[in-house]
């Protein structure tokens, strides 16, 4: 490998040296004849040497941008565009005017109940199967409710604890009866106020609650009838829907829910007959006792 290397070398040496013997001989410039050209020989043709084109002038080179061209009018649209007139707002018919705030309502202080709703004034046809405040449904349940004042016929009798139930049966048709005779339309349930009881008997005061006629002329009225007012206020309401023979139970249970809560009542107890008093033994007959506080 040394060998072949080292003959490399040397070649490379040779070559270069022929190089510049060449290149020293060739330095010199051509003499005049060695520049003319050479005469061809005898009977040659001679070579017809091609002439330099014509310089012409340079062909115009096209611009690679294309000229401008001119804008279009927009096309005219197909039919005149005419603006429509703004219409202004409605005229109110009346003038307006501010309407006063109204207060917030004033709420009580805690513990205090709260005032009574106002009695709706009463209009149309007077409904006879009203009742005083509303109508319960379960026995079990005592209502704290507030009576409002209507007015009423008014019949006034006494009768022993057996003639309890037809007494009233029979006041309740004759008040009927005579707000029949007077022109007065019922206007709610029978009722009954037990104004005094003994261990013989009571006396009470029936009631029908009528409409008052237009005008509020005083009807005209038989010896035993007047006309008066409903109790009002609060009360505590008990539903019995038993016989009238078994009411004596209600009672007892009236009683124990009072000396229970230490409430004291008026002595007067007010019943209002949801169901007609037709049958003491009637299971359905459905009854109000309303107890009222002192």
């Amino acid at each position: 490998m040394r060998y072949f290397r080292i003959c490399v070398l040397a070649c490379t040496g040779m070559a270069g040296a022929v190089s510049m013997a060449f290149a020293q001989a060739t330095v010199a410039p051509p003499s005049a004849v060695q520049s003319a050209p050479l005469a061809p020989p005898p009977g040659a043709t001679p070579v017809q040497v091609p002439s330099a084109p014509n310089q012409g002038p340079p062909a115009a080179v096209p611009d690679s941008q294309p000229s401008p061209q001119p804008v279009q009018p927009a096309p005219p649209p197909p039919f005149p565009v005419t603006p429509q007139p703004v219409q202004p707002a409605p005229t109110p018919q009346l003038p307006l005017e501010p309407q006063p705030v109204q207060p917030p309502p004033t709420l009580p202080a805690p513990g205090q109940p709260l005032p009574p709703v106002p009695q709706q004034q009463q209009t149309g046809v007077p409904d006879p199967n009203s009742t005083l405040a509303g109508k319960g449904s379960d026995t079990s349940d005592v209502a704290e409710v507030t009576l409002s004042p209507k007015p009423v016929l008014l019949l006034s009798g006494q009768a022993t604890w057996d003639q309890g139930f037809q007494k009233l049966s029979d006041s309740f048709k004759a008040l009927r009866a005579e707000a029949q005779k007077a022109g007065l339309s019922a206007a709610g349930r029978p009722l009954t106020l037990f104004v005094e009881t003994t261990d013989e008997g009571f006396r009470f005061d029936a009631m029908l609650p009528v409409a008052i006629p237009p005008g509020g002329q005083a009807p005209s009225l038989g010896a035993d009838f007047k006309m008066s007012t409903s109790p009002a206020g609060a009360a505590l309401r008990f539903l019995h829907q038993a016989p009238y023979d078994d009411i004596d139970s209600t009672y007892e249970t009236i009683t124990a829910y009072l000396e229970a809560k230490s409430i004291v009542v008026k002595d007067a107890f007010l019943e209002e007959y949801v169901s007609d008093l037709n049958d003491p033994g009637d299971p359905n007959l459905e009854i109000n006792v309303y107890v009222q506080p002192k």
